[in-house]
C-alpha cells in the first residue's frame, strides 16, 4: 500500500511537471535538457558496469545536453546570433574527441566504448532533441511559433496507452505479446491501449474542430505513438534483461529510473516526427 501511494504521488508530480513545461518554451527546454542529461548519465553508468566498458560519463552527458540546446536553437528563434548550422560544430568536435580519445586511453575493448558512447547519443540524446522539431513550427507568415499541442499529445497518447493497456491486460490478458522479453504484456492489453488512444485522438480532433490535423491524421498519429511506444518499452526491457537488472535507477520513487519512465518516448518521439513530416510531403 505504501509503495502504491508513493508511486501515485510521483506519477502525479511527473505528469504535472511535463504538462506544465509545455505551457512555456523556456520551461520545456529547461525540463527536457535536464531529463536528457539525467537519462544519459544513468545509461552510461549502467553500461560502465559491464566488463571492459569505460564510457566517459561526464563528456557524454554534456554532449547530449548541448545537442538538445543546439536543436532548440536550430528549430526556434528563441536565441539570436550566429548562423544556425554553426551551432552543431562544438557537438561534432566532442563526438570526434570521444572517438579519437580511445587511441590514447589503452582500454581493453575500445570497440565497446565507442559503441556505447554512440548509442547514448542516438538512443537518448537524439530522440529528446527531436522534441524541438515538434514544439517549434513555422507559421504561414514565416514566423516560428511554439506549439504546445503536438509534443504534449505524444506524451498524452503514451500515458493513455499505458493506462489502457494495464487495465485491459489485467482484465482480459490471455495471450502474451512478447514473453521472451516482457512476460507481463498481452495482446489484449496492447489492443485495449490502442483503442483508448484512438478515443483520445478523436476527442482532441473534436475539441480542435479540425484545426492543425484532420481526424484521420490525429488517429494516425495516435497509432504511430502506440506502436513505436510499445516497441520503445520492449527495447528498454531487453536492455535491462541483458544487464540483469529490474529498474534502470531509483531517481523516481516507485517508478525506477529515467529510462524506466521515458523508455516509450525514445522511439515514439522520432516516429511522430517522421509521421508528421511525411504528412507534410503529401
Amino acid at each position: 500500500m505504501k509503495n502504491f501511494i508513493i508511486r501515485t504521488i510521483t506519477g502525479i508530480i511527473f505528469v504535472a511537471a511535463v504538462v506544465a513545461s509545455f505551457l512555456r518554451p523556456e520551461a520545456m527546454v529547461l525540463l527536457f535538457s535536464i531529463v536528457t542529461g539525467l537519462t544519459v548519465w544513468e545509461f552510461t553508468g549502467l553500461v560502465n558496469q559491464r566488463p571492459d566498458v569505460t564510457v566517459n560519463r561526464f563528456i557524454s552527458t554534456v554532449a547530449a545536453v548541448y545537442f538538445f540546446y543546439a536543436m532548440t536553437y536550430f528549430c526556434s528563434d528563441i536565441y539570436a546570433g550566429v548562423a544556425k548550422s554553426v551551432v552543431f560544430i562544438p557537438y561534432l568536435v566532442t563526438i570526434i574527441y570521444l572517438l579519437v580519445a580511445e587511441l590514447y586511453l589503452k582500454q581493453k575493448d575500445p570497440i565497446q566504448d565507442w559503441a556505447y558512447t554512440m548509442l547514448a547519443q542516438m538512443y537518448i540524446a537524439l530522440p529528446f532533441s527531436l522534441l524541438n522539431v515538434l514544439a517549434f513550427n513555422a507559421t504561414n507568415q514565416g514566423v516560428v511559433a511554439f506549439n504546445t499541442l503536438l509534443p504534449l499529445s505524444v506524451f498524452v497518447f503514451l500515458w493513455v496507452n499505458d493506462s489502457g493497456a494495464y487495465c485491459c491486460g489485467s482484465l482480459l490478458g490471455r495471450h502474451k505479446l512478447f514473453p521472451r522479453i516482457s512476460p507481463g504484456k498481452s495482446w489484449e492489453g496492447s489492443i485495449g491501449g490502442a483503442v483508448f488512444v484512438l478515443a483520445a485522438a478523436w476527442a482532441i480532433s473534436s475539441f480542435l474542430d479540425g484545426q492543425m490535423l484532420t481526424l484521420p491524421e490525429w488517429l494516425g498519429l495516435g497509432l504511430t505513438v502506440v506502436v513505436f511506444g510499445t516497441w520503445g518499452d520492449l527495447v528498454e526491457s531487453l536492455f535491462k534483461r541483458t544487464l540483469g537488472i529490474k529498474d534502470s535507477g531509483n531517481i523516481l520513487p516507485g517508478h525506477g529510473g529515467m529510462l524506466d519512465r521515458f523508455d516509450s518516448s525514445l522511439l515514439a518521439i522520432p516516429a511522430a516526427v517522421v509521421y508528421l513530416y511525411t504528412l507534410s510531403l503529401f
